[in-house]
């Protein structure tokens, strides 16, 4: 990411804001100040963590479980059914 900081007064972020935005977006930073004192910023974001591969191992779960008709009794926790696979 690029370590740049830009000052802007209040009333030209306001006026520029959709621009503002897509500099951030790109790795910069931007200060907003009024009244000489900087009182907000505007950075990038972190990146959402993507949630493919979880999905994908859910999916793969519920297919294994299906395929092999695995089932909880009303009184069994997945614990139990873990401790069975293990044989505990």
């Amino acid at each position: 990411m690029d370590a740049r900081v830009t000052e802007f007064g209040a009333a030209d972020a306001k006026a520029h804001f959709s621009e503002l935005l897509a500099r951030a977006e790109q790795g910069e930073e931007i200060a907003i100040r009024k009244h000489g004192r900087i009182v907000a910023k505007l950075s990038p974001a972190t990146p959402l963590r993507d949630t493919s591969e979880p999905r994908k191992n859910w999916d793969a779960w519920f297919a294994h479980r299906n395929a092999r008709k695995i089932a909880l009794a009303p009184s069994e926790t997945v614990m139990d059914l873990l401790a069975d696979t293990r044989g505990e």
